[in-house]
């Protein structure tokens, strides 16, 4: 069952909040965040990409990069953060346009993380754990939280409704127009929270994967260096996570869209031609209108696949027993329903045109082919194609939440960079010291 914990945030003055809020550091490169970051000394960039201060051809991996980052955290709680007085739960809505969702924020067990009560459904990166695990132990503090769901639960979802009624915390809009609300809540409604999150049998990462496991490993350091421990006495120390966990009814992921930079040596024809030979091919738009629909940006105009129903281009669908490996994580053989996984149209694209067209064997390595998460439209899509940027585009169906339950409940794996989840919490309004 899953845990809740309240603890003391690091949070700022509301004042500041709006300049110190920053976008995870993770979806920005180091030339986007130095933009972003530009003439705004509060910037919780400064902290999560503190290698935008350095020369632009500066290691962002050297250790003068998380010196900085500590020295820049250090300056901002002096100048605009304060720690609450009391152990508290926090809910943070994120509002944009029409879409609202509400989570709690909270410490949230490593031991439950490590039994699988924390679901994942992502392979880490051990390079990119270091990353996170050294900036975790310089800061003494997780300063981005994971973003987590949950199968609804109505204790829940009522003493959100009755907290969220008060007067909220920090209340502002992003230059992105996502509006960020956060409310404190403490006394019986935080112990009514706490009692009906020990009711959940499992929470799902939905992202935030790296930093999950960065906070394992930076448990386990810290205790190995006799530095585990907060300082704030709230018993959410170095053994939790700072995360927020959204009801599954609210969440909403956007397509994870692709770019191929060049066609593999076919000319314009024979791509169509291989491309016929797999798929029914007809006028479209830029957005599939249903699963099981791919649309294709290719020579001006905008087609829609669909896998041919011929048995030849049907998906296997016999049961197949995989070992999954996640991260530093190895899990037992499990038995995978392929129905899942194998009817996503991201694997579709995948098994039947990317790789045995393009010969793309691995989106992840592959430097021929690039990601386009859904919020920026498939105009971005068009215009890299027609810029010269890129010779065909994909636009996908966005992957269900109760996919990505099936899948991590089975102990699966996602296919590479499926889903995009929007809108994303900001870094630097709620930090966890540890």
């Amino acid at each position: 069952m899953a845990t809740l914990r309240p603890f003391r945030a690091l949070r700022p003055n509301p004042a500041d909040a709006a300049k110190i809020a920053a976008v995870p550091y993770d979806v920005v490169s180091t030339d986007e965040a130095r933009a972003l970051a530009d003439g705004n000394p509060l910037s919780f960039l400064r902290v999560s990409r503190a290698e935008l201060e350095l020369p632009p051809d500066h290691d962002p991996y050297a250790a003068d990069v998380y010196e900085r980052a500590a020295k820049n955290f250090a300056a901002l709680k002096k100048r605009a953060l304060v720690v609450e007085e009391q152990p508290s739960l926090y809910l943070y809505r994120l509002t944009m346009g029409a879409h609202v969702q509400t989570g709690i924020a909270a410490c949230y067990s490593i031991d439950e993380y490590d039994r699988d009560v924390i679901k994942k459904h992502e392979r880490t990166r051990r390079d990119k754990e270091d990353d996170r695990t050294r900036h975790m132990i310089a800061l003494g503090a997780q300063t981005g939280p994971v973003f987590l769901t949950y199968r609804a639960v109505d204790a829940v979802d009522s003493v959100a409704a009755r907290a969220t009624a008060g007067t909220p915390l920090i209340d502002f809009e992003a230059t992105d127009g996502v509006r960020h609300t956060i409310w404190r809540v403490g006394g019986t409604d935080r112990d009514a929270l706490v009692a009906a999150f020990s009711g959940i049998p499992a929470l799902y990462i939905a992202d935030g994967h790296h930093r999950a496991a960065s906070a394992a490993r930076a448990r386990g350091e810290m205790r190995d260096r006799g530095l585990s421990g907060t300082t704030l006495g709230d018993g959410a120390d170095a053994s939790t996570m700072l995360a927020v966990a959204f009801p599954h009814d609210q969440v909403q992921i956007l397509p994870y869209n692709r770019i191929v930079k060049d066609l593999g040596g076919f000319d314009s024809d024979a791509f169509m031609k291989a491309v016929r030979d797999r798929f029914d091919v007809a006028p479209g738009s830029p957005a599939p209108a249903e699963r099981g629909e791919i649309a294709m940006y290719f020579n001006g105009s905008w087609q829609t696949l669909r896998l041919e129903t011929r048995d030849s281009r049907r998906p296997n669908t016999e049961p197949r027993t995989t070992n999954f490996e996640l991260g530093t994580l190895n899990l037992e053989p499990r038995t995978l329903n392929p129905d899942v996984i194998s009817t996503l149209d991201v694997t579709t694209l995948q098994d039947h045109l990317l790789g045995p067209v393009l010969k793309i064997a691995d989106v992840r390595t592959d430097k021929r082919v690039d990601f386009v998460g859904g919020a920026r439209g498939t105009g971005a899509l068009q215009q890299l194609v027609d810029s010269g940027q890129a010779a065909v585009a994909f636009s996908l169906y966005p992957v269900s939440v109760a996919d990505l339950m099936a899948v991590s409940d089975a102990g699966g794996i996602m296919p590479p960079k499926s889903t995009w989840f929007e809108p994303k919490l900001r870094d630097g309004l709620l930090s966890h010291v540890i």
